[in-house]
């Protein structure tokens, strides 16, 4: 159609934004839509509460990727990173204190202090990982081969990986399987004996995800945790200045310097589909626009069970679409502070080093296992793992002087309860996240100013996190690379021609990284090309 756009892309989370700015470059006539009054999805920066500007749900930067840093050029738009200095503060009950840093010394002086031999071994377990997270950010910017419906180009990248999985030593291939398939506690078993080291490391292998320290497969969470080098150092967070959003934000801005047009407020209520073939989308207000290619950044449910008609795909796609595990288990909680908490473990309110960094709550593994038990029974955990953040700490642009915004990521709280309703529920959860905290910096509630309380029920319906789930579908082995978003499906096309997607629920998955926007451009690309868009 003569009056039609080239491209209309459905959320402007960042993957979409990050799409939306490659196809502008290469020439395309590219529309966002978003339904909030704002870019960014979960990757955004709200303003609660006069004065303080608020990660709402994303709160560091790691995993997103250099060469999309540098090809949009998003510094040039105001993007820019605080490293984290030290990485991890844990404080135990006992009253001792973990910290780990970006000097690898200074971190085996402080593991010495809980045990020398894995003070020793610590080194080598950041070197294998790094090994592994080397090889396994390769497949990042790649698209995967399918494993079913093959074609002879899937054969042909089918070998190639297992090429290169020959350049592994025998011992490297054995560690690759491992981190793969083991529960992070069984990882960490083999290599530490301090309970205080494995459990501020297991974190990385549970946040965000459905299931304990001994559920296998978490192991391979903690090595994505560990991948990214948005901040020159691999594996090392950092805070956004601006908070989460400014990513967004230079995003949109590259892509708009390229043409693409962004609306925000517009929610799309389907696509339009005719003979197997997208030709646009319908507003929720009845708007009609039209489209050569429809690209959805949500997640898989909404963008085939919902955007769809059901006699648009064949029973046996929406039957693996409707088994996509998407159940979140994360809590969120923002607070506005007047001042720093001060831990019995490490006092002063002062800025201190302990303010610098992720703060644990999380005294040890078992302590996370019940949780996760409790979870799984459709309870939120009594004793729930927190992880605290100050971004303040380090950014002086998004609270008023003397102010302090502290984010705090708690788990489990399982998107399905046995009893109750989380518009109910929820303030009581909270309570009992401020109590926790106060146990370990005594009178820390009496300083809280304001809070935001953002249950999974909440990242449901606010932010269109199906399940509340943060990754668009659980990253475990099985809704992994060749397997996301589902057997035969992993290359951003879908059953319709002309309708891709581009979000986290696509190859590499969630997390800040812009990967899945970055491949789906690409693919998207290979196929204008062919029918000379």
């Amino acid at each position: 159609m003569s009056d039609a756009l080239d491209v209309v892309i459905i959320g402007a989370g960042h993957n979409g934004l990050v799409t939306a700015a490659y196809l502008a470059r290469a020439g395309l006539n590219v529309t966002v839509l978003e339904k909030r009054h704002v870019v960014g999805g979960a990757c955004v920066t709200e303003e609660p509460w006069p004065g303080y500007k608020v990660s709402t749900l994303s709160y560091l930067c790691s995993l997103l990727q250099p060469r999309i840093i540098q090809e949009l050029e998003l510094a040039r738009y105001g993007f820019h990173l605080y490293p984290k200095d030290p990485a991890f503060f844990t404080a135990f009950p006992d009253g001792r204190h973990l910290f780990f840093w970006q000097d690898i010394k200074k971190t085996q002086s402080e593991l010495a202090k809980y045990s020398p031999l894995d003070a020793e071994r610590y080194p080598r377990f950041e070197h294998d990982l790094v090994r592994l997270a080397e090889w396994v950010e390769k497949l990042l910017m790649t698209t995967p081969p399918n494993i079913v419906r093959r074609r002879f180009q899937d054969l042909i990248g089918l070998g190639r990986l297992g090429l290169e999985a020959m350049r592994f030593r025998d011992p490297e291939i054995v560690h690759l399987v491992k981190i793969m398939t083991q529960s992070v506690r069984d990882y960490l078993d083999e290599r530490f004996e301090s309970d205080q080291v494995k459990a501020t490391l297991a974190t990385d292998g549970v946040i965000g995800t459905n299931g304990g320290p001994s559920t296998p497969g978490t192991a391979y969470i903690m090595l994505h945790h560990v991948m990214g080098g948005a901040t020159g150092v691999r594996g090392l967070w950092g805070f956004v200045r601006g908070g989460m959003g400014a990513v967004s934000t230079a995003i949109a801005d590259s892509a708009k310097a390229s043409g693409a047009k962004i609306r925000t407020g517009v929610e799309v209520a389907k696509v339009l589909v005719k003979n197997r073939k997208a030709y646009g989308v319908v507003l929720a207000g009845g708007e009609e626009l039209h489209a050569r290619l429809v690209i959805s950044n949500v997640d898989p449910k909404i963008s085939f069970l919902k955007l769809l008609d059901a006699g648009d795909l064949d029973g046996d796609f929406r039957a693996d679409i409707e088994k996509i595990k998407i159940q979140g288990c994360s809590f969120k909680i923002n607070l506005a502070l007047d001042r720093l908490p001060s831990f019995s473990a490490y006092p002063g309110s002062e800025l201190g080093p302990q303010h610098r960094t992720t703060i644990h709550i999380c005294p040890s593994m078992d302590y996370v296992d019940r949780g996760w038990e409790e979870a799984a029974a459709g309870r939120p955990s009594e004793n729930p793992l927190l992880e605290l953040t100050i971004p303040t700490a380090y950014d002086d642009s998004i609270a008023p002087p003397g102010k302090h915004i502290m984010c705090v990521f708690a788990q489990y709280a399982p998107y399905k309860l046995r009893d109750g309703h989380w518009d109910t529920e929820k303030d009581r959860f909270a309570d009992r996240c401020i109590s926790a905290i106060d146990e370990y910096a005594p009178g820390f509630s009496s300083g809280i100013i304001h809070r935001q309380v953002i249950s999974p029920l909440d990242m449901e319906r606010e932010y269109s996190l199906t399940g509340g789930n943060i990754f668009h579908g659980d990253m475990t082995v099985d809704q992994l690379f060749f397997m996301r978003p589902i057997a035969g499906w992993a290359q951003y096309r879908t059953p319709i021609r002309g309708y891709y997607l581009c979000g986290s629920g696509a190859h590499p998955g969630g997390g800040v990284m812009g990967s899945p926007g970055y491949n789906a451009a690409r693919e998207v690309l290979k196929d204008a090309r062919g029918r000379g868009l």
